[in-house]
């Protein structure tokens, strides 16, 4: 089957994330089922809908972070449960990380850490964009570069847009380390809920298509900012969650796999089953188990 897909632009501005605050008291429905409803009855109450699926169902959607700090919907599967969604459908309000409460979705950290520590079903009151990604789009060309562009020149309207979008990217830059080192003030205070929602915050501002000098694909802002969603899952006991964080991180250039091994705040999720055979995916041990096994069992001490 097809799917709906935006590669979505996250050279977007930063902006501080507050602690997530509570929409109006809704117990999501505790079916397994998918729920639908509109809200309201005019064609234009049903521009906004909510949804109530199961964490394996809405784990299959993928959100990005909007210019406006929000979350936004950028991939749809092609199956008859996500009818209701379409790309470039913001979230207004998520069911919080546990209970009966829905949190207001004030940023895309917040909203991404409800969904993943969530055990039960996942509600989300969405907004329909009707096909609008501007949220997810870089800022327009001002009229003169788009002019000189069309004519084949350079001057100074392109110039000018230039420097701001230098200016931007070095603003943006300076707020994801600060979201950063906020992120890991609080991992430092053992508030590891609190330090994942900036996390997601700063990983979810990755450059796009970035490319360093030496052809790297991620940041090193992004890849350990992994290794440390990956740390506080494990520290909360959330070890699948974590194995994804490890993923990603080595996935996109993290070599250090000895820290991986031993650092004591991963101590958790290396006692997964499924830790082991992850690792030695990206970092294969230099003398392979099956060999070693093979050698015991010729002398006697396969046992």
């Amino acid at each position: 089957a097809t799917a709906r897909t935006l590669a979505a632009s996250v050279s977007l501005a930063a902006r501080p994330v507050a602690a997530p605050r509570r929409a109006a008291a809704r117990a999501p429905a505790r079916s397994s089922s998918v729920v639908v409803k509109a809200e309201g009855a005019t064609a234009e109450a049903t521009d906004v809908y909510e949804v109530t699926l199961p964490k394996s169902v809405a784990l299959q959607l993928k959100f990005a972070r909007g210019n406006d700090g929000g979350a936004y919907c950028v991939f749809v599967p092609d199956e008859k449960e996500f009818d209701a969604f379409e790309i470039g459908d913001k979230i207004l309000a998520v069911s919080a990380s546990f209970g009966n409460d829905v949190w207001d979705a004030d940023s895309y950290g917040q909203v991404i850490y409800a969904i993943k520590n969530r055990n039960g079903d996942i509600y989300l009151k969405m907004k329909k964009m009707n096909g609008d990604i501007s949220a997810l789009e870089q800022s327009e060309k001002s009229s003169a570069m788009k002019a000189e562009r069309a004519g084949g020149n350079y001057g100074t309207g392109t110039k000018e847009m230039q420097m701001q979008n230098y200016s931007k990217k070095k603003e943006l830059e300076v707020q994801r380390l600060d979201m950063f080192d906020e992120a890991i003030a609080l991992y430092n205070k053992k508030d590891y809920d609190n330090a994942l929602i900036i996390f997601e915050e700063v990983a979810a501002l990755e450059p796009k298509n970035f490319m360093s000098d030496n052809f790297q694909t991620a940041t090193e802002v992004y890849k350990v900012t992994m290794y440390n969603i990956a740390c506080c899952f494990s520290k909360t006991g959330q070890l699948d969650n974590s194995l994804q964080a490890l993923k990603k991180c080595m996935g996109a250039g993290w070599t250090d796999y000895k820290k991986i091994r031993t650092d004591p705040s991963l101590a958790e999720v290396r006692t997964s089953p499924e830790f082991k055979a992850m690792i030695d995916k990206f970092d294969e041990p230099l003398i392979n188990e099956n060999a070693i096994k093979f050698v015991k069992g010729l002398f006697g001490g396969g046992k």
